[in-house]
């Protein structure tokens, strides 16, 4: 899979950051979502055990293709 850096909201250029990658998908560098609740919730919408979740700032959604917008009202 081959990554190119479309942006980060670090100073350092470290963390967290946004890749697109050659089979037409995002890479999510961020930080590891590591809050029980959190991670119930998470379980309780069907969270595999081969993925995990990440936490990004808002910010990087200006680094996402297309118009975001607002997101939809929840299900």
């Amino acid at each position: 899979m081959k990554l190119t850096f479309r942006g980060t909201n670090s100073s350092s250029g470290s963390c967290p950051s946004v890749y697109e990658t050659d089979r037409g998908t995002l890479v999510v560098q961020g930080w590891r979502v590591t809050d029980r609740e959190a991670i119930a919730a998470l379980a309780a919408r069907g969270l595999p055990a081969h993925e995990t979740a990440v936490e990004i700032p808002l910010e990087l959604l200006g680094y996402f293709p297309g118009s975001l917008g607002s997101f939809p009202p929840d299900p």
